[in-house]
């Protein structure tokens, strides 16, 4: 594969691990509030004990639940691509090493 399009490859794989990072920042964030949030509605439910109350702590737990997913979903994506950005790393070092030819 030439250098040029190892680099293009570098440069997208980089581009995408920096969008995902910012992402997984954000949710990182989100979720923190979220769990809050579901913490209290299921403290107001105990204290409470109506129907209302219990559906409002479930409700809230699902929505950290599913946030928390998507942020387990993002931690990997990450590593694929921190992983696919080694790979194209140790393909141009390769690469370069062998067009030196031997010392």
């Amino acid at each position: 594969m030439s250098a040029e399009i190892l680099q293009r490859r570098l440069r997208a794989a980089s581009d995408r691990l920096r969008r995902v990072r910012a992402e997984l920042a954000v949710t990182e964030e989100q979720l923190q509030f979220l769990e809050d949030e579901a913490e209290q509605a299921r403290l107001r439910a105990l204290v409470a004990e109506t129907p209302l109350s219990e559906a409002e702590a479930h409700e809230a737990r699902r929505h950290a639940d599913a946030l928390g997913a998507h942020r387990d979903r993002l931690r990997v994506q990450e590593a694929q691509l921190v992983a696919e950005q080694d790979a194209l790393l140790d393909r141009m070092a390769a690469e370069l090493a062998a067009s030196r030819g031997p010392r």
